[in-house]
């Protein structure tokens, strides 16, 4: 299958014509209205270079908020109250501490100056939302992603403490789950979502979701 080639007209190729790898098309940009038009399709930015790449794998990894998993071993973590949970009260924080976040196998970031402005757009329009994990007063774990419809689209997370990001990211799903959200978007799978619950499912069934969801 080709690589869709995207210019300034504001338009994505079906999501079943990526390559086998998921990539779907390059080019266009990173403007409100392209990432909104994405999302809505089931479509991401992910790229560590000037060019956007956007991607819409099959099969997507995702989290249904009913399969959550907490272990035994992060039950003492939520209940001890050392932890502060909040959600949109540090965004700029936690997308810039996402962007300076060493990950093993990746040589830089994809949340590159342009991609950090583009989204902090998108929180400042009600679309990009944070979540935040504070240990005596001071920002040590969260994440950020996209909320379209019924929806929520994660993106980056990161933790400067141990099981910040865990802590985070659970009382987070707990959250939506009660605002009748049925699926967080995973995008890419990592074994650490994954032991919090997160499985595979057909891009087929993703898509058909969001149809379903975000109006």
């Amino acid at each position: 299958m080709p690589l869709y080639a995207l210019d300034e007209k504001l338009w994505f190729p079906p999501v079943d014509g990526a390559l086998e790898d998921g990539l779907l098309a390059m080019g266009g940009d990173l403007s409100k209205n392209r990432l909104l038009l994405a999302y809505k399709n089931g479509i991401f930015p992910w790229f560590d270079g000037d060019v956007p790449l956007w991607w819409c794998p099959d099969p997507r990894f995702v989290l249904f908020p009913d399969e959550l998993k907490i272990s035994k071993s992060m039950r003492p973590v939520m209940a001890k109250g050392e932890f502060r949970f909040s959600v949109n009260t540090a965004f700029k924080k936690v997308i810039g501490h996402c962007k300076k976040t060493f990950r093993p196998g990746q040589d830089g970031t994809w949340i590159t100056n342009a991609v950090e402005r583009a989204y902090i757009e998108l929180h400042h329009e009600g679309y990009a939302h944070s979540a935040e994990t504070w240990l005596n007063n001071k920002l040590v774990g969260g994440l950020y992603g996209i909320r379209l419809g019924n929806i929520f689209f994660g993106e980056s997370m990161f933790s400067h403490h141990s099981n910040a990001s865990k802590f985070a990211f659970i009382n987070y799903v707990q959250q939506l789950k009660t605002e009748q959200v049925p699926l967080i978007d995973c995008q890419i799978y990592t074994e650490h979502l994954e032991s919090l619950g997160a499985r595979m499912i057909p891009r087929e069934e993703f898509v058909g979701i969001l149809k379903q969801q975000i109006f």
